[in-house]
This record gives structure tokens, sequence and C-alpha cells, in this order.
């Protein structure tokens, strides 16, 4: 039997990250995947989805050309080659698992291709092996799957194929005419980009009175507005009664109504993989497995990470995680704060954000200030053509720390890192808007917002 220091149950941006960081820290360290090294963000998530949506955004550009001086003499030329998109979908999710394969092995991670069982707390066994692993430690990082609601007719749609989560949109043989989505948060919002920007109509069914619900108010109404704006039909405060083909029949304002589409997106949330380890007997909750601040579970030595801890559903939370499971168990425990960890949408444009929204501070006690600038009067927004969107900066009265920050803009997933920074550092208002950021940038907006919390912004009349 082969023993290790560490065993890693889940091969994802949680799990092997954990490994690596594992074994760089002289543990000898196994990893675990059922399928395919980097789990559902590198093969059917993260990475393939935003490869899809450059092209979205490429193709929208092409189209909107002549606003910036370039003209197409016929535009109708202009199409879509979705066995194309397909292809270049693939050929970066090989390239990116396979570099981190390459990682894996570069430190020394043994890697088994099977689906794993845990027999007790130090044992596993691997299908295809014909012994089991055993381990000092173990860290399980088993992710998450779609969940689907009890809704009549879905199951006989996910059977026939009508009915898909976003690993199936994301594998469609044909683009499609017409799609509805069953939801309105970050993946459904995602999604209804990509599709509309291809020339997919779209409608999107969300039962609360609002898509991006646990977002920043002036977020969401702005996001929400936009993607009406841009050709996506939004219906809030809807309940579906039941879903028959391509149909989904639905109740608004007190009136039933039918959506016809090629296809039904269902992105109505994920439920945590608690299959393979039931031998453990963990603790749980409706939101997985419960973990204290190290991410050690009820079962000493044992951790969760990822979506299976179902803190926050997000890869860089599940990396982030792992690397804090494994300092742990090297004797180097530190703990997260989950309150100054962005949070990313890539829509068009994009979505930052970190922290408290308003109301949350308020409720949270704090005495609360806001500062808003928006993209319109920033110059390279203007000169890019992208100006829907703004950065809106929460902070405490009291010293001016930033509790909290929003940004709508076309790279606000890359601007919000600076946010965290600041967060991370206790950083205040005083600290942003004394920090020069280089001209012209996007990344201006968060100073402009700064110098509007201490005083008022330089390129914005504010009376």
């Amino acid at each position: 039997m082969k023993t290790y220091d560490i065993i890693v149950l889940g091969g994802g941006p949680g799990g092997y990250v954990a490994a690596i960081k594992a074994a760089q820290l002289g543990a000898k360290t196994a990893v675990i995947e059922k399928s395919r090294i980097g789990g559902v963000c590198l093969n059917v998530g993260c990475i393939p989805t935003k490869t899809l949506l450059r092209s979205a955004k490429l193709y929208r550009e092409v189209l909107d050309s002549a606003a910036f001086g370039i003209d197409i003499p016929d535009r109708a030329g202009v199409r879509v080659n979705w066995q194309g998109l397909m292809n270049r979908k693939t050929e970066v999710v090989d390239k990116i698992v396979g570099g981190v394969e390459k990682l894996l092995k570069f430190n020394g991670v043994d890697v088994y291709i099977g689906e794993g069982t845990v027999l007790d707390p130090h044992t596993v066994q691997v299908s295809g092996e014909s012994a089991p692993i055993s381990c000092k430690n173990l860290i399980l990082a088993t992710g998450s799957s779609p969940a689907f609601p009890k809704i009549e007719g879905i199951e006989d749609g996910i059977k026939n194929g009508k009915v898909i989560d976003s690993t199936g949109a994301i594998q469609l043989k044909d683009l499609p005419k017409r799609l509805t989505i069953l939801g309105g948060g970050v993946i459904a919002v995602e999604f209804a980009t990509l599709f509309s920007s291809l020339g997919t109509e779209v409608t999107m069914l969300q039962r609360s009175e609002t898509i991006l619900k646990v977002l920043d108010e002036d977020v969401r109404d702005t996001m929400q507005r936009h993607l009406i704006q841009t050709g996506v039909r939004i219906v809030t405060g809807t309940k579906i009664d039941r879903i028959d083909g391509g149909s989904v029949v639905f109740e608004a304002d007190g009136k039933t109504e039918t959506v016809e589409a090629d296809y039904i997106l269902a992105s109505l949330g994920r439920k945590p993989n608690l299959k393979g380890f039931e031998a453990l007997g963990l603790e749980t909750s409706k939101k997985g497995v419960v973990v204290d601040e190290t991410m050690q579970t009820s079962v000493p030595g044992v951790y969760a990470i990822g979506d299976l801890a179902g803190k926050m559903m997000l890869a860089h939370v599940a990396s982030a995680e792992g690397i804090a499971a494994v300092e742990a168990i090297m004797g180097h425990p530190d703990k997260l704060n989950y309150n100054k960890i962005p949070s990313c949408i890539y829509s068009f444009p994009e979505v930052g954000v970190v922290g408290y929204s308003e109301k949350a501070a308020a409720e949270a006690g704090y005495d609360v200030g806001t500062s808003t600038f928006p993209l319109s009067a920033n110059g390279k927004a203007v000169a890019e053509g992208e100006t829907t969107g703004f950065v809106k900066i929460v902070y405490d009265k009291t010293y001016g720390e930033v509790v909290g920050v929003h940004i709508i803009a076309s790279h606000a997933t890359d601007m919000i890192a600076e946010a965290a920074s600041t967060m991370a550092l206790e950083g205040t208002v005083y600290d942003l808007a004394k920090t020069v950021h280089p001209h012209p940038t996007l990344s201006e907006i968060v100073m402009e917002a700064a110098h509007g919390a201490v005083d008022k912004p330089i390129h914005l009349i504010k009376k």
C-alpha cells in the first residue's frame, strides 16, 4: 500500500492547487481525479465559457466597426462559425489542462485518474487500482453539480435534450436561434450575454423581482437595464408552472404565459458533491460539508475545500481554501476573510465586486459613505466606446476605511484586484485618492471615486 502525507480527492482548481502547494512544502502528495485534471472550471466551466465570451465580444466589435472608422462592405457576410468557436474552445482548454498536468508532474505530485472512494480518514480506494492508498491527512475537493428544482416536465426535458445545464450549453452542436434561461444569477447573466451577443434570441425568467439579487442595488439595476437594452428579454417575479419540450409555461403579474425556445438552460444554482466519502460520517449543512477556519471537517485530519465546503462557489476561493488547508496541515494555520474576496461576472461590460454593498454595510453597523464615478467621464472608456458602467466605493466615514467596491466596466474583473488589495491592507479612500493612477486607463475611475469621497472628483462636475 502506497502511503502519502496528503491525499487530495478531486483535481479541480481547489484540489490541484492544494496538491501543488503541499508538494512545495515538502509533503508527499497524491491527487485523485475521476475525469480530467482541472475539474469543472478548466474543462467545462470558467475557461471554456470565457473563451467563448471572447469570441462573442469580437463578433460584436466587428459588427460595430463602422463607429470606429472601419467599414466592412458586406456586413451580412459576417457570421458566427459555431464549430470554429467550439474548436478554439477545445484548443484553449487542452493547452491549459496540459499546463496544469505538467505543473503537477514537475512538483512531484502522484496523479491517479479514477474514482476515489474513502474507506476511512486515512484510506482511499481508487477505481482501477488493485490496492487502496493511505495518507496522514485527507483533503476533499469534489466540487459541485448543477441543481435542478422540481418543475413539472423538467426531467423529461433533460432526457430529451431540451433542458440543458451550463456544461450542455457550451457543447451544443449548433448555435440556437432561441434560448430560455431559468434563473438570474451570475451564470445566467454570463450565458445571456454570450448567446445574445452571437445573435440568439434570449429570454431570462427570474423568480425574484431582480436579477443578481445578492449584489449592490446600483450594480444589479444597471446590469438589468443594460441587458434589456442589448436585446435580452428579462421577466422577473415569475413562477414556473411546467416545461413541455422547448416550452416554458410560467406566471408573472397574475398572467400565464408561454415562451418557446430551441433549448432551456437551467441555471438555478449548484449542489455539493457528497458522494464517495459517506464512510466518514462528516457533519454537513445545506451548503455542504461543515468546516472550521482552517477548512478542517468534523473528523480530525480530514479537510474540505471549494464548492464542497459551500462558502463561496468560486474557483479562486477553492484555490485559496486549498492553500489554507495545506498550510494548516503543515503547521502554519491561517484563515480567510471571505468579505475581502472579490467576485466577478464576465458579462459585457464586466462586473467586479468585493466587500459590503451599501445596504449590507449599513446593516453591519458602519457609518456608511459612498462615492460613485461614471465610466462616461473616463477618457479611456470614451476612446474605446465602452462607457456603460461606474465604480462605487463604500466606506466607513469614521476613518475612511474602504469596506466595499463595486465596478461595472469592460475590464472590471481585472480592476477589482486593486480594491481587494486595498481592503486586505485596511486601506482608506485617502490612500486610494493619493495613489497616482496611470493615464489614460480605466483604473482612474477608482482614484476619481476616492477623490469624490475625500472631497470632489477632478473630472466630474459635482455640486
